[in-house]
């Protein structure tokens, strides 16, 4: 589908991956970003991935207390090692920032505040760090965020721990953080399906980027290359 500038701008494609390998979607997403136009749609990429550890660029290997059988993935986002795993919703955010608008800071605090208005609408109190960007539940983290930037543009994004096997964090310092914790919505009473707070989520973030036009796209069209 073609889009004019004024279209595409104001317009998000959401693309449901289902469970996928990290390093094709990983792929995927570094040439979609290479490979996107001034009049390319802005798409949000949801998927689960088997368990993996990735590695940001300011990634230190004492971080990565015990991989044990779980790969690490050195990746070229933002921030420290984090976990992702079955349970956990991924969102990849796939942005045009100068066209939004948008900074770095800008851009993270609408993803920040777009988890904590959905646990807002659970009657779950969050709250964002400057320090340390992602959602916290008292002290405890429940969403981690990373991103690159590229040509003004943004890729990779953010996790969001819903029902899932916590106990690999107590393998690493999560985000380079030592003994911080971990939480999930499943901890917090919260039982609801992946799909469901995966459409909360979408809903939410497009409040905070503010676009108009939502379409719900297959994954049919994305070629994921393992390499």
């Amino acid at each position: 589908m073609m889009h004019s500038r004024a279209q595409a701008a104001a317009t998000l494609i959401v693309r449901q991956l289902g469970r996928r390998d990290y390093l094709p979607v990983l792929h995927a997403m570094q040439n979609f970003t290479l490979q996107r136009k001034p009049d390319s749609v802005d798409e949000i990429w949801l998927v689960e991935h088997p368990p993996v550890f990735t590695q940001g660029l300011n990634g230190k290997d004492h971080h990565i207390l015990d991989a044990g059988n779980i790969p690490v993935v050195p990746v070229g986002r933002g921030g420290q090692v984090t976990y992702h795993g079955p349970g956990q919703l991924v969102a990849y955010l796939l942005l045009d920032l100068q066209r939004l608008g948008l900074g770095v800071r800008g851009v993270v605090t609408r993803i920040e505040q777009a988890i904590i208005d959905l646990l807002g609408d659970y009657a779950i109190e969050a709250h964002g760090r400057r320090d340390a960007p992602g959602v916290y539940v008292v002290d405890k983290k429940i969403a981690a965020l990373g991103l690159r930037i590229k040509k003004g543009c943004c890729y990779h994004g953010l996790s969001f721990n819903i029902d899932m096997d916590l106990e690999p964090f107590s393998r690493i310092n999560p985000c380079g953080y030592p003994d911080l914790a971990v939480t999930q919505l499943a901890e917090l009473g919260i039982a609801e399906p992946m799909e469901k707070i995966a459409a909360q989520l979408v809903d939410q973030l497009n409040q905070q980027l503010g676009y108009t036009e939502l379409l719900n796209e297959p994954a049919d069209k994305i070629i994921f290359d393992a390499r």
